[in-house]
């Protein structure tokens, strides 16, 4: 099991991959001359290459998660069985444009053996949380949204651990999208230690609004990755941010640095996150195969 968080900027990019095949998570793919951009088409195709990209995972339809261009490559290009996304319908043109090109996805597929499935999940409606179908490696377990607490788009984010299927090699992936303190507590009240995960993707890219010690307490991550740009004008990641994390004793990396990373089963336990620097990205095509 291997987790490539990409730099792409302000917004997020991740790839899972384990055995032969690949999940996606959020798919921001900056201009041609933002930051970022280079990584995502330069290593894209050597990160899916061998390998079926089986679902893609949108933690919300802000362009920076759900990007218009990048929806349009995953389903386009690399034929994925499902698409996971929060059950909110979120209005104007980037929103509108990915609901459009996954609707004419599913369509375009419905007579083939490639059919598109469409899953939106809110806990209020859903019989199970846990979906074990998607991936004959990967379980993938929801915590939110709930209509309770869906005031806003960001707390109408998808929040998700991916773990290891029992008798696979791995480690657990807390993808949490924008989620802000206020649904963070109703998450922590209901859920509890169920959180405790070894990989948190920080939320809303390093927020000193979207992470408190109680949610630190639950979901103890060994590393807290923060997909941010560099220099951008929200001050991502927040120092109080990075200090919260920190108190946690959580190792903190951050794309604002200017680099990937690379996450990988830990020796011991948990996880161990390495930056995937240039060198390894134009090498990527020889070494992941």
């Amino acid at each position: 099991m291997r987790l490539y968080t990409l730099n792409v900027g302000q917004g997020c990019f991740a790839v899972v991959t384990v055995g032969d095949e690949a999940v996606a998570i959020d798919c921001r793919i900056p201009g041609p001359s933002d930051e970022g951009a280079e990584t995502v088409i330069g290593v894209l195709p050597a990160l899916l290459r061998g390998r079926k990209l089986v679902g893609v995972v949108l933690t919300g339809f802000d362009v920076d998660h759900a990007d218009p261009k990048g929806i349009g490559i995953l389903v386009g290009r690399y034929l994925p069985r499902w698409i996971m996304y929060p059950g909110y319908f979120k209005s104007g043109g980037f929103a509108t444009r990915v609901f459009t090109a996954i609707r004419e996805a599913e369509q375009e597929r419905s007579d083939s053996a490639w059919s598109l499935k469409r899953i939106s999940v809110r806990l209020d409606r859903d019989v199970s949380r846990v979906y074990e179908d998607l991936s004959k490696y990967l379980r993938f377990e929801v915590f939110s949204p709930h209509p309770a607490d869906m005031s806003t788009s960001n707390n109408s984010s998808l929040v998700v651990r991916i773990d290891p299927k029992p008798g696979h090699d791995g480690f657990s992936y807390l993808v949490t999208g924008d989620t802000e303190n206020p649904r963070w507590e109703s998450i922590n009240r209901i859920f509890g230690k169920r959180l405790k995960s070894d990989v948190l993707a920080a939320p809303h890219h390093g927020s000193r609004g979207a992470i408190n010690e109680r949610t630190m307490s639950l979901v103890r991550p060994e590393t807290v990755i923060v997909s941010a740009g560099r220099n951008n004008t929200y001050g991502h990641p927040h120092p109080e941010a990075v200090a919260c994390y920190q108190a946690g004793g959580a190792e903190v990396l951050s794309t604002h640095e200017g680099s990937s990373f690379v996450t990988k089963p830990g020796l011991v336990w948990g996880a161990n996150t390495e930056v995937w620097d240039s060198a390894e990205m134009r090498g990527a095509r020889l070494a992941l195969r």
